[in-house]
């Protein structure tokens, strides 16, 4: 796996390229980062909306092909943009087959977690990426395909990093949510994806969703 160091000059020589200079700063758990998934019904319908398909499909702009999706290439996840409909549609397929296989158990031991990853731009540069889509206000970012998953392993490797940290999740957590946030009561990984489609703008920075499906462990 390459380092972070060698990630960073992938990413200058991108900027170098052309791609937006958008940097990781950090990441947060914030006051509610957990939500159970009870049933298969509701895992469809939470992989529909992080795919933006199906009846979600309404939620997919411009900035979805900067979204960075789990997919599945023999036995290892990978991490792709997608640059279509039929692209996250035949995502939901590999994961809905990835599911029968680890066999998620809906009675409690299922969990969409919802991380915050912040970024900054370089002084001034905000406006140069700010635009209007569809009456509202938001940031349109060239980026290569090397360039955001650089991006996304930043994210990946501070929410890693956080797991060892028992500062950062904080006291309002329940012990199951606490397990999750250290890692520590994860059986699998269902899916993962990091959201620049409904990326908000507060104090000088960027956040972004980094969405994650777990698979919990059962007590013994």
């Amino acid at each position: 796996m390459e380092s972070m160091r060698d990630i960073d000059r992938v990413m200058e020589r991108e900027i170098a390229k052309g791609s937006c200079p958008l940097r990781f700063v950090r990441i947060e758990f914030g006051s509610s980062p957990y939500q159970e998934i009870a049933s298969r019904e509701k895992l469809l319908e939470v992989l529909s909306y992080l795919l933006r398909i199906g009846d979600y499909g309404r939620f997919a702009g411009k900035g979805t092909g900067n979204n960075v999706y789990m997919d599945l290439k023999g036995r290892k996840p990978a991490f792709k943009r997608t640059r279509s409909f039929i692209d996250r549609n035949t995502l939901f397929s590999t994961i809905r087959r990835y599911g029968k296989k680890i066999k998620p158990d809906f009675d409690g031991h299922t969990y969409l977690e919802t991380v915050q990853c912040f970024f900054e731009l370089p002084e001034g540069e905000q406006d140069k990426y700010r635009v209007t889509y569809d009456g509202q206000e938001t940031f349109a970012f060239p980026m290569s395909d090397k360039y955001i998953l650089g991006l996304y392993t930043h994210c990946i490797s501070a929410r890693r990093a956080a797991s060892a940290d028992v500062g950062i999740p904080g006291t309002g957590f329940s012990e199951k949510e606490q397990g999750i946030a250290s890692l520590e009561g994860v059986r699998d990984v269902l899916f993962q994806c990091l959201l620049f489609d409904t990326i908000k703008c507060g104090e000088g920075v960027l956040y972004a969703d980094l969405c994650t499906i777990y698979c919990l462990k059962e007590n013994k």
